[in-house]
């Protein structure tokens, strides 16, 4: 009897792992995983992954922008939380990162297809567009009649029977060409590279190469700076763009679809899309010595930066994010206070480091460094750097001695005081609370703490974004 028991036992747990939806060995089923919007609302950090191109995101006149990028910080904003941006131009990349839990969202113009449904969730559709052909007139196009342009072009999809075409790898437009391909009956020679579709588009204009395809809305936007492109010949039928999510991510789309389908109705949408769109400023941009994303330049005082960066050991764009912040780049900048010029020196201080409001911007720059070499002297005792570039800055905004006031603040209340965010800088909010400056261990008073929180926030934010764009 007690043989047949344990039969009988062992068979109910064969049966259990046999029926069981959770059996020994399998990792944990999705379903069991932490919904991702209350993820991302525990974390307060947005995780988005988004391409650097000339309508998406970029660095202009030292300002991070685009429409994705402003799309991104809109609904950040809707949702409470910080937007983190990294970027890669490899689509299949970029999906793996979603899939791997290494972003939260896919922010490009991401064609809706149905082998992509299999692979990931999307948002309701941003915009829609078509896959163009882009190729370059004849070097005497405006001389010619629009009938003898119009011949020099080719126009019918059949003839692009035995042409190469470059594409971007792993792209939608590698996809269509092959499909294309199958439908005109007669091979089109596709050659996918790493080069982004606008390097793709510049060697289109220059004679480098002979066409290219992307969509609609980027050719648009290129079409102003080179003249001699063309783009009216589709390879697509019209298509929704939309953003990815990972699949199951079901809390998340429904929270941005909701968001999405009532910001696309608001004047506010209507702004950023002519911004980047429609109007004739993005040959501007493109033409700029200062868009980073062609030249690499942040303002007329890189050189400078860099050199006097490297002397006292700090990331040049940091300096530039910081040198942003004070004046934009303008040496004949002035506050109310009195500071001056491209760091934004206070008198006392710029006499103090030997230069004056008629100094040339390499002397400002050079004294605004030294001064914050000076800085750094003062807070040796924080070892982790990354941490004391954070309090160097605050000190350079508000002054050195309110910032030890929010460290024995922060010590007193069983806060790091060699830790920033969420600990000192929480200090230096409270330094405008009677009840904290008139503290025994606060010497320097009140100060407005509020001004100071945002200037690190904003500059080291700001880095993060030359980081991404500019190496």
């Amino acid at each position: 009897m007690k043989i047949q028991v344990n039969k009988l036992n062992s068979m109910i747990l064969v049966l259990l792992l046999t029926f069981s939806c959770v059996r020994v060995g399998d990792p944990v089923p999705k379903a069991a995983e932490k919904p991702r919007l209350k993820s991302i609302m525990e974390s307060g950090i947005l995780r988005v992954v988004t391409d650097f191109n000339s309508s998406s995101y970029f660095i202009y006149r030292g300002q991070p922008m685009g429409y994705q990028y402003e799309m991104l910080q809109e609904l950040s904003d809707y949702l409470g939380v910080k937007l983190e941006v990294s970027v890669n131009n490899d689509l299949q990349e970029k999906i793996e990162m979603l899939n791997s839990n290494k972003v939260d969202l896919v922010a490009v113009n991401l064609t809706v297809t149905k082998e992509r449904r299999e692979e990931v969730e999307f948002t309701v559709p941003h915009a829609q567009t078509c896959q163009v052909l882009v190729q370059r007139k004849p070097d005497n196009w405006d001389r010619l009649s629009n009938r003898s342009l119009e011949d020099s072009l080719l126009r019918n999809q059949l003839d692009l029977a035995e042409k190469t075409v470059w594409v971007q790898k792993n792209s939608a437009y590698a996809e269509r060409l092959a499909n294309l391909s199958d439908e005109i009956g007669y091979p089109i020679h596709i050659r996918e590279t790493d080069d982004g579709v606008e390097d793709l588009i510049a060697k289109v204009a220059s004679g480098e190469i002979e066409f290219t395809v992307c969509d609609e809305i980027t050719a648009q936007i290129n079409e102003s700076y080179y003249n001699n492109l063309d783009i009216a010949t589709p390879v697509s039928f019209p298509q929704s763009l939309a953003w990815a999510l990972p699949k199951g991510a079901t809390d998340l789309k429904e929270a941005i679809d909701t968001w999405l389908t009532d910001f696309k109705k608001t004047s506010k949408y209507a702004s950023i899309h002519r911004k980047y769109f429609e109007s004739k400023k993005s040959a501007e941009r493109l033409d700029s010595d200062f868009f980073t994303n062609i030249s690499g330049k942040i303002s007329p005082y890189d050189a400078m930066i860099k050199e006097f960066s490297k002397e006292i050991g700090w990331d040049w764009r940091l300096v530039a994010s910081m040198i942003y912040q004070e004046s934009r780049f303008n040496p004949q900048a002035t506050s109310w206070a009195g500071a001056y010029g491209l760091m934004q020196l206070m008198p006392a201080t710029g006499k103090r480091f030997g230069v004056s409001p008629q100094s040339p911007a390499k002397m400002q720059i050079k004294a605004g460094l030294n001064f914050i070499s000076w800085l750094n002297d003062r807070f040796l005792d924080i070892q982790d750097q990354d941490e004391r570039k954070k309090f160097i800055l605050a000190g350079y905004n508000v002054g050195l001695g309110h910032v030890l006031d929010a460290r024995a603040l922060a010590l007193k209340h069983g806060k790091n005081p060699n830790v920033w965010d969420d600990h000192v800088a929480e200090f230096i909010l409270l330094k405008s609370d009677p009840r904290y400056y008139n503290d025994p261990v606060v010497k320097y008073g009140y100060c407005r703490g509020t001004e100071t929180y945002k200037y690190v926030a904003d500059i080291m934010d700001r880095y993060t974004h030359y980081q991404n764009l500019i190496p």
